[in-house]
């Protein structure tokens, strides 16, 4: 049973969903794996290391093959390419991504989204989320670092003394606590924002300050925060705006799983910034959580300086790749027995990612998504 690894089609993409030592583990298992020319060169790993690791590399290995992991959604073309009733296990963000998950579905594949795997212990070594956003979360950090015209940590001199930046991180889950322990190390002084209250313990023990808001408390299932009314969203960015105005700089993180990101930051407190500002919005892509923010762009809003970043676990692809390497070979492994991959779909961890399978939709959003389409 041969497991196929493309090389990423998407603009700017660096990461490859399996690295050598990955391979070597699936090699192990009894199971083939076939490897696009090039696949991992952008990730520091040469062709050479996948065919030390067991891989076979070839310019046809999605053809006929039965599962199809990636970083990126496969393509209409490569899902074409696979054998009947194949697997294909990556990230599927399914909003944008409709048409593909009809064809999938027509096709008769077996699609697991890397971004649906529930968090429970079980799955804590197949959760792509948390490790690629531990990557966001110190990538963020180092780039609002380059980006502000003044240091980080306080000096004392003979010259004189200059108080360390303020930094204020918006969302608390993995890629703000990142960035947090990251501005901390820089020598920053650090408060931070989340709607759960819980995250107060985690802040605190990094050495920031948590940043309490009257506000009722919002914690989905599996200790995601979840949407909030409008009004209470206005609520919360008032009693933000006066922290906002008092940072160097503020690192957006928050984000509902399978949603727009929720705006923290409105335009009127981006303008009254004060000068030299620097804001990263790690959310762009979802929407952002900043005012004005674009992803993939750097633009200036009054005084401030608005980073929406964009695909950040590229701009460090080796170990962006190495862990969700990880992350896609555990799940490979929970689906293989005797060297065959055969998903168990009564797995509760299979069964929270599975997207398509046996002709159908099993993903309740998606399918209501599709229903209000047709």
């Amino acid at each position: 049973m041969t497991i196929a690894v493309p090389r990423e089609t998407t603009p700017g993409e660096r990461r490859v969903a399996l690295v050598p030592g990955a391979i070597e583990r699936l090699v192990d298992a009894g199971l083939t794996v076939a490897v696009e020319p090039g696949a991992g060169s952008a990730a520091g790993y040469p062709d050479a290391a996948y065919e030390a690791a067991g891989a076979r590399v070839t310019e046809g290995a999605v053809d006929g093959a039965r599962v199809l992991v990636g970083v990126r959604a496969p393509t209409v073309e490569q899902v074409g390419r696979l054998d009947a009733g194949a697997v294909t296990v990556s990230f599927l963000p399914t909003r944008s991504e409709l048409e593909l998950v009809k064809t999938l579905r027509d096709k008769g594949h077996t699609a697991f989204a890397m971004e649906l795997v529930p968090r429970i212990s079980r799955a804590q070594s197949m959760d792509a989320l948390s490790s690629q956003a531990l990557v966001a979360g110190y990538r963020a950090a180092i780039v609002a670092a380059e980006k502000l015209p003044r240091f980080y940590p306080l000096f004392m001199t003979a010259a004189g003394s200059i108080p360390p930046a303020r930094v204020l991180v918006l969302g608390a889950g993995v890629a703000g606590l990142q960035a947090i322990a990251t501005a901390r190390r820089l020598g920053a002084v650090v408060q931070a924002y989340d709607v759960r209250t819980a995250a107060a313990e985690e802040v605190r023990s990094l050495g920031a300050e948590f940043v309490e808001l009257e506000l009722p408390v919002l914690e989905g299932a599996g200790g995601y925060a979840r949407e909030m009314t409008e009004e209470r969203s206005r609520k919360q960015q008032e009693l933000l705006a006066p922290y906002v105005a008092n940072a160097d700089v503020v690192i957006a993180t928050a984000a509902v799983p399978g949603r727009t990101a929720p705006l923290l930051v409105t335009r009127e407190m981006v303008e009254a910034m004060k000068p030299g500002t620097v804001v990263v919005d790690l959310a762009a892509e979802q929407g952002g959580n900043i005012a004005g923010s674009v992803a993939g762009e750097e633009v200036t809003i009054g005084n401030a300086l608005v980073w929406g970043a964009m695909d950040v676990p590229s701009a460090l692809p080796g170990q962006a790749s190495q862990l969700y390497a990880t992350n896609v070979s555990s799940m490979l492994l929970l689906m293989t027995t005797e060297g065959v991959v055969q998903p168990d779909l009564d797995d509760e961890v299979l069964a929270g990612c599975c997207v398509t399978a046996d002709g159908e939709i099993r993903h309740e959003p998606t399918r209501s998504l599709l229903e209000e389409e047709s």
